[in-house]
């Protein structure tokens, strides 16, 4: 099964180390995006599913202490804060904001990955620990290698192409995410997808699957993610990752 590559904001004034990061974290198999200020990192946690972000507290001219409250006040992304070496009352503050980890510049490249790669682990263990049926604010789901962004309500394939959907058929496979390896029946999905909002018109269920099959189906004559179980609905077979 295809899994997407986890994407890292690195948010740096330094372009010399935005640089450096992207280089080494892409050959480390990460997705990575570099900005240098608070609203260029507001303006890609609203467009793009973020994993991790690394944040240096010394941004010139902009509290880092403050952007750093604002990711733990509006949501449950990993935090990974960036200071010196005498910025110990940083450090501290930080932790006690909830940040996730530290690392102290200078930095090695293999300390700065072990660290992402400890800090993924432990949130994607409290994640799966979530109980079943507890309200959680819902960033993205992943099933596949595909990725459904809530927030800019955008569908991107395992090759990082963004795929077009109508509002039904967004609701629609968002019903299916919802719900994985599940039967719902025709009756159910067209419940499903109105509650979220979604228009089907007089389009029936079984035209909406369709035109869904033929975007995300390798084969959308011989499906293998949207399963029909004959005289019951379909069944959404793939894994699907909640990300929060």
């Amino acid at each position: 099964m295809n899994t997407v590559t986890p994407h890292i904001l690195v948010v740096d004034d330094d372009p010399a180390l935005r640089e450096l990061m992207i280089a080494y974290l892409t050959e480390n198999e990460f997705q990575v995006t570099a900005v240098a200020t608070g609203n260029e990192m507001t303006a890609v946690l609203q467009d793009s599913v973020i994993d991790l972000v690394l944040l240096d507290l010394r941004l010139g001219g902009e509290d880092g202490m403050q952007l750093a409250r604002g990711l733990r006040d509006n949501s449950e992304l990993p935090v990974i804060i960036v200071t010196g070496k005498q910025d110990e009352a940083d450090r501290v503050m930080g932790l006690e904001i909830a940040a996730d980890d530290y690392v102290i510049k200078p930095f090695s490249n293999r300390e700065m990955l072990a660290r992402i790669r400890a800090v993924l682990r432990r949130y994607q263990a409290r994640t799966d620990a979530v109980p079943a049926g507890r309200s959680t604010k819902r960033r993205a789901y992943r099933f596949a290698g595909w990725e459904l962004n809530l927030l800019a309500r955008r569908l991107t394939s395992p090759e990082g192409r963004r795929v077009e959907l109508s509002n039904g058929e967004f609701n629609l496979l968002l019903a299916l995410c919802e719900h994985p390896q599940r039967v719902l029946s025709r009756d159910q999905l067209l419940e499903l997808s109105r509650l979220h909002g979604a228009e089907v018109y007089d389009r029936s269920i079984d035209v909406q699957i369709l035109r869904l099959r033929r975007k995300i189906e390798v084969d959308a004559a011989a499906p293998k993610m949207i399963r029909t179980e004959r005289g019951a609905g379909y069944v959404f077979e793939p894994q699907v990752q909640v990300l929060h």
